[in-house]
Order: structure tokens, then sequence, then C-alpha cells
């Protein structure tokens, strides 16, 4: 495969700079798939944790100059496109659920636009294997609130739903919308039951319209950069609930630096890399933990020899 680079992909395939769906984790930095079960280890059970992946990049002591001079205009551009598609979602939602996924599917594009705005650049690699308008289970690392609209814009077509805690669903324009009506599915962080229950109406729900499904099994972001335990309890909730759904490793690296600062400023130049993985195939007689396993494996790999290079 050939590189592209600056927002393009590295496939040979079919391009697929597709943009959509949900923003759920604009929070304190918690992952909503998270508190559910126990962690990934090396060991062939889950238990304890995996070694983190490499260590990230060394910080960079303070702000520049530049940084707070892109900071603004993308901290307007983001808040502009969080009030306008506010309206245009509920009136979409009128019409029915795809109208409304691909109105929540341009406030994507939107929302990366705003980052671009900021300096950010993208390098996105994407399987040809991965197919427009098809179910996946994308199992990913999480740096960032701002890894679901760059996934989301990446798989456009897949339209990926998400689980968000149920104190997102309140008071953020566009998002609190989107995560009550667009198909994704609210928890109770404490309440273990319920969140499980949640998660496995996701997995039915996204089998049975053809659409996918994100999780996050660190069950919070990295804020430097490294790749944490999962931990599988709602991971494997989801897989038992979308059997014939394929498994599809998501990596992300640089998005961490965005947050940094916590906005203030946010760093201009921040390069934002996702590699889209090849689908698992999924088996009747398959073992969830080790799949689960064999997904983090890959991703730890793949952040490993992007913090080589």
């Amino acid at each position: 495969m050939r590189e592209k680079k600056a927002f393009q992909f590295r496939s040979s395939g079919e391009e697929r700079a597709r943009f959509v769906q949900a923003l759920p984790s604009l929070n304190d930095g918690a992952a909503p798939s998270g508190p559910l079960g126990t962690s990934v280890s090396s060991a062939p059970m889950i238990e304890g944790t995996l070694p983190s992946a490499s260590a990230s990049p060394p910080e960079r002591a303070r702000p520049r100059f530049v940084d707070w001079v892109f900071t603004p205009p993308f901290l307007v551009a983001f808040g502009a496109t969080l009030l306008i598609f506010d309206p245009l979602q509920r009136a979409a939602r009128l019409l029915g659920e795809r109208p409304h996924e691909y109105v929540v599917g341009a406030m994507q594009r939107a929302l990366v636009w705003a980052l671009r705005v900021g300096g950010t650049r993208f390098e996105i690699e994407c399987s040809d294997a991965v197919r427009p308008r098809t179910g996946y289970l994308l199992v990913a690392n999480h740096q960032s609130m701002f890894d679901i609209p760059i996934l989301g814009s990446t798989l456009f077509s897949n339209f990926p739903k998400y689980v968000a805690k149920r104190e997102l669903a309140r008071w953020i324009p566009s998002i609190s919308y989107n995560l009550r009506r667009g198909g994704n599915v609210l928890i109770d962080r404490g309440d273990r039951e319920q969140a499980t229950a949640a998660i496995r109406a996701l997995g039915s729900q996204v089998q049975a319209r053809g659409v996918s499904a994100v999780i996050y099994p660190e069950g919070t972001r990295a804020r430097s950069g490294a790749l944490g335990p999962f931990k599988p309890a709602g991971t494997i909730a989801l897989m038992e609930a979308a059997p014939d759904l394929p498994v599809v490793p998501v990596a992300i690296d640089g998005a961490w630096c965005l947050l940094r600062f916590g906005l203030r400023p946010m760093p201009f130049g921040t390069c934002v890399r996702v590699k889209i993985g090849a689908p698992i195939a999924r088996r009747p007689d398959e073992d969830a933990r080790g799949l689960l396993l064999e997904v983090r494996e890959q991703i730890e790999k793949t952040l490993a020899v992007w913090r080589s290079e």
C-alpha cells in the first residue's frame, strides 16, 4: 500500500473518508464502556493487567505562541458546529433514523474540520476488507474525546453507535440529543447490571440494523497516550449480543496530545494517526476473551511501530 497523508487513507481500495456519528465522551476523560469487568492479561485467562504500550512521546514543557493563536478559531468553529447541528438533528429525526444519521455524519465532518482549523493533521489507514454499509464491532483504544468524531468520520456509512454515561444525555448541544435519539445507549456507571443490559441491547440493535458499535475496553482515556489494561466484561457482552458481526481492531495515537494542556491552548500541528484493522470473523466456538486479547495485542503492536518511526 502506498501512504497518503493530510487526511487521506493509505488503503488502495475505495476511499473511505466517510464522516458520521456521535461524540459521547465530552467529559472528564472517563470512557463510558469501562467499569464493567476485570482487566485483560497476557495469561490465557483475563485476570490482572497487561503491560502498557510503549511510552508516549515526551511532553513539551509549555505551550507555544502559535498554539494560542490557533486555539480561539478552533473553539469558535467547534462550538458553532454543536450549536448549529442541534436543531438540524431534531428536524432530521422527524424524517426517520437514517436522515438523522446523515445529519450527524455532517456534524462529524464539521467537527473534524474544526480540528483542522486548529492545525491538527490526520493519517488514516483503513483495511480494504472494511466495507461501507456493513455492521462491525469496533474495539478501540481511547485517548481523547476527539477519538469519536475522528473514528466516526472515517466510517461514515457504517453508522457507528456508542455507549455513553447517562450524565452526558443533558445540556450538551448536539451531543446530548444524539445520545438520546441516535441509537446509542446510556448507562449508569455505578449499576453494573443496568450497564451490561444496555450494552447487550446495543449489540442486538446494531446487528439487526446492519450498523456498527464502538467500545473502548480500557474504560478511561489514556491521558499520556499509554495503552491501559482492558476491562473485558462490557466488550464480551457486546460480542455475545451480536455474534454475527465481525470484530475490528482500531488503534489511534496522537489524540491525547490535543488535550495535553486542557485546550488552554490546543497544540498546533498535532498529528493524529488511526489504523482500522482487518475484520476478524466470528465463530460459534470462539474464545471471546482470547479474541479480545488478540485485538489488544494488535493495537499495542501498532502503537509500538508508530512510536519507533
